[in-house]
């Protein structure tokens, strides 16, 4: 399946998963040539004060930062908006309902209800505020698909005005999948998957999801996916000090 997104300089491919905060690991990561880098705030060891230094790690080599809150508060997603982040992610959005209000949070009047400071870092500490603000590029927005609700809503949700991609949470969605009481709604896996690439390449917006460095994606490419978080920085310096003998 393919997709038809016209904007091609909002489309996400390749990234990895950043949870440990640690500003020259950052760094190091993002000279790998990765197109974007999840910093992660619902999971592992980041904190709101990391954010900023980690952006300034990571600002010579342009990767594309994109932040994954643990829930909605309007105030924080316009304050990283505001340091320079290219996008946010939203975990678990069930309803185009909840996608709504995350872009509304993003996005200045007319179209949503962010507050606007042209001194911001996004905006050169003031050097480079658009005099129309209608013509200022929106961050990108991830509605991550984590549960039986968001799949049966992923069509809306999907086609929602300011949402890009549909990210598919592998572990949370299976761990919803398999609990549900009503047989009706303990839907396989794969199937969950495939309606959700479906909406969003209906939308013509992307699906997402996290896959890790020894996966053969081909098939998920087939399906339809265009965007991978490749693995984590922990489980990858994890896994290469497994490697050395001692």
């Amino acid at each position: 399946m393919k997709q038809n997104i016209e904007n091609k300089a909002r489309i996400l491919g390749k990234g990895t998963w950043i949870s440990l905060g640690s500003p020259i690991v950052t760094e190091v990561i993002s000279m790998m040539q990765f197109d974007w880098l999840l910093f992660d705030l619902e999971h592992g060891f980041m904190q709101e004060h990391d954010i900023l230094p980690n952006l300034m790690a990571v600002k010579s080599s342009g990767t594309k930062v994109i932040v994954r809150v643990s829930e909605f508060r309007s105030g924080l997603i316009a304050r990283l908006l505001d340091w320079g982040v290219a996008g946010i992610m939203m975990p678990h959005v069930s309803s185009s309902e909840e996608a709504a209000r995350v872009v509304g949070a993003m996005r200045y009047p007319p179209f949503g209800k962010r507050g606007f400071s042209s001194s911001s870092r996004s905006f050169g500490y003031g050097e480079n505020a658009p005099r129309n603000i209608t013509e200022w590029e929106p961050p990108l927005f991830i509605a991550q698909i984590e549960n039986y609700e968001g799949v049966q809503n992923a069509n809306s949700i999907a086609a929602t005005e300011g949402v890009d991609m549909l990210f598919v949470g592998p572990r949370d969605l299976r761990l919803d999948l398999s609990v549900r009481k009503s047989a009706d709604e303990r839907i396989p896996f794969q199937e969950a998957i495939s309606l959700t690439v479906k909406a969003a390449i209906s939308s013509g917006k992307q699906a997402g999801i996290l896959v890790s460095p020894e996966e053969d994606i081909s098939d998920l490419c087939v399906m339809g996916f265009s965007a991978f978080a490749i693995g984590a920085d922990l489980a990858v310096l994890r896994s290469g000090y497994k490697r050395i003998k001692v």
